[in-house]
């Protein structure tokens, strides 16, 4: 059966061209990044989707994880069954190894201590791994750089996306801020109950070895600035370090009043477009030198509070 060849959003260049800003001057800098953020409509951005939108509470202050059931629907599932029963009140951080991830879940898993591990309730106990989906049809905007660990890279809903035409695959890259599902040795091993995010430089050789089921949006101060783990790979060796999440939510369960107010914007856009290109084009009288060259994990995708 043939494959169908992927299909992409319009080319970079025919993006870029329909994006058009104020008229400068020759001598006058092309605009900033933040520039293209302060001039960008409101059809430049989307609102969270409240059905798989997470709220984290821990140590006082709120994480936003945005999934991505595009990637990981399976997961995703499941995430917001637990989260609805409660699953994740109470249990706690309890890896944090420096430059790479912080991992909560229950601690009871690391202990060895099976009988006294939390119930999942309606949630299930066993997934297939989720390591990548098809890349044909997916509307993927692509950059046009080199990547050192796929053919293709690109944006799709506003995740950094990676992918093989050749074998028709694509799936998230590791990158800083990126939510991944613990596995032990087997490869279907994961099922959301224990969550990792990236707090360091983009470990790539994960990709494709473990379910990612989403990304932080805010917040990540929160977890990449917990105190480091001194056991074997950062876990901590006493329960008294350990780090409580006090509650998840799901925006769709918080009134509309009390969600926290956050768009993201869209990457599929002659604004994304422009935005890219003022990333890759670095100038200005601090910088002296352009590497015109754009990184798919170091395009972290810009949000804002919403204007009145």
């Amino acid at each position: 059966m043939p494959v169908r060849h992927p299909r992409f959003v319009l080319p970079f260049a025919a993006l870029l061209s329909t994006f058009t800003l104020p008229a400068h001057a020759a001598d006058t800098p092309a605009p900033s990044a933040a520039d293209i953020v302060k001039q960008s409509a409101a059809t430049d951005w989307r609102p969270l989707d409240p059905q798989n939108t997470l709220l984290m509470e821990l140590n006082g202050s709120q994480v936003i994880m945005e999934l991505a059931p595009r990637f990981a629907p399976r997961h995703a599932a499941n995430i917001r069954t637990l989260t609805r029963e409660r699953y994740y009140d109470g249990l706690v951080v309890l890896r944090v190894q420096d430059n790479f991830v912080t991992q909560w879940g229950d601690p009871s898993e690391e202990e060895k201590e099976k009988a006294k591990l939390k119930p999942l309730g309606g949630a299930d106990a066993h997934l297939p791994a989720e390591f990548s989906v098809p890349l044909a049809g997916m509307p993927l905007t692509r950059l046009r750089d080199s990547d050192g660990f796929a053919a293709v890279t690109g944006f799709v809903d506003g995740v950094p996306v990676a992918a093989d035409p050749k074998l028709n695959k694509a799936w998230i890259p590791h990158c800083y801020g990126v939510v991944g599902a613990a596995r032990g040795n087997e490869v279907d091993s994961s099922n959301g109950s224990g969550l990792y995010v990236i707090i360091g430089q983009a470990p790539r050789a994960l990709d494709l070895n473990i379910t990612v089921v989403g990304r932080v949006l805010k917040g990540m101060e929160a977890l990449s600035g917990l105190p480091r783990g001194m056991g074997p790979m950062g876990f901590y060796e006493k329960p008294e370090q350990y780090v409580p999440i006090r509650r998840v939510r799901l925006l769709a369960d918080i009134p509309a009043g009390e969600r926290p107010a956050l768009e993201v914007m869209r990457t599929d856009t002659p604004t994304w477009a422009a935005w890219v290109e003022a990333r890759r084009h670095t100038s200005g009288d601090w910088y002296v030198h352009s590497p015109e060259h754009v990184d798919v994990c170091n395009l972290a995708v810009p949000t804002r509070v919403p204007t009145q």
